[in-house]
């Protein structure tokens, strides 16, 4: 499954007032690279996105890209089958950054509608990495019942701490999420509680923000 997901002409406004000071090996932020940016999803895997149940759009200014999903939810309670309790997706991400360039995830927001029981609990848990590197450390944000609420949670990653994209060669991006649910001590014989990647009010479930850097003159 390959489609272009997002052309960046000006990448992340966000970054303008960030510290000058990058990541050890690579030059200085920048806002945008000169030459637009191509970003397409190369694959997308995992129970909680099936194929055709995600979609992908570019945030009207350009500075991120957003992932909603219409089938990414886990669940616990009558009815639900045994492997319900947990669903993931990986999203691959192919990436076309102009010669002398590099990039970063900065922040990714997270949100979603949750049903928890008395005495149940949910997770939202998510990693970043690049094809051939180490995977990053795993993110994970709990919510306890009672919960009838829409949900929000926020990875953000300080500049010092950044992973960037090795200058000059071309690795995917990968991303991993995942949701689960737990019963807790919450009869899941009587009671079900969800866990879902979208909301009641179909706003956009992730947002990812970029960040941009200069690589180093050979």
């Amino acid at each position: 499954m390959s489609r272009t997901l997002l052309t960046i002409g000006a990448a992340a406004a966000l970054i303008a007032t960030a510290t000058p000071a990058g990541a050890a090996g690579h030059g200085p932020l920048i806002t945008a690279p000169p030459d637009k940016i191509v970003i397409e999803l190369a694959t997308v895997n995992g129970s909680g996105c099936p194929e055709g149940t995600a979609e992908v759009a570019v945030a009207p200014d350009n500075t991120a890209f957003t992932v909603t999903y219409s089938e990414y939810l886990a669940q616990v309670g009558p009815g639900a089958p045994p492997t319900a309790f947990r669903k993931n997706c990986q999203l691959n991400l192919r990436v076309h950054v102009p010669s002398g360039f590099t990039y970063a995830i900065v922040q990714a927001d997270y949100r979603g509608f949750a049903f928890l029981q008395p005495g149940a609990w949910g997770q939202e848990r998510a990693n970043y990495y690049f094809q051939g590197m180490p995977q990053t450390s795993q993110r994970t944000h709990q919510f306890n019942g009672p919960f009838n609420d829409n949900w929000q949670s926020t990875d953000k990653t300080e500049y010092a701490d950044l992973v960037w994209a090795p200058c000059g060669e071309k690795r995917n991006f990968n991303i991993n999420t995942e949701l689960r649910v737990n019963a807790g001590t919450s009869n899941p014989q009587t009671s079900t509680s969800f866990m879902a990647m979208d909301s009641t009010d179909a706003s956009v479930s992730t947002l990812y923000h970029l960040a941009w850097q200069v690589c180093p003159t050979p």
